[in-house]
């Protein structure tokens, strides 16, 4: 099974809350993250992210956030 990559960007990050959203460019749909399920720390608004989905209990979350090189 593959999975899809999003291009997005942090729209914000609560990090003593440990979550926040990134907002897909092309949907401008945003997606709750948490900082378990990200790859880069202190992430900061509106920089420039790679994303996965995943099916969560609250519907579709934000994983595998990378910083854009």
């Amino acid at each position: 099974m593959s999975t899809l990559t999003l291009k997005g960007k942090v729209k914000f990050f609560l990090e003593n809350k440990g979550y926040g959203f990134v907002t897909d460019l092309s949907s401008l749909t945003d997606y709750f993250f948490h900082c378990s399920n990200t790859i880069e720390k202190n992430l900061q608004k509106e920089e420039q992210v790679t994303f996965e989905l995943e099916e969560g209990k609250r519907g579709l979350k934000a994983v595998n956030i990378k910083r854009n090189l």
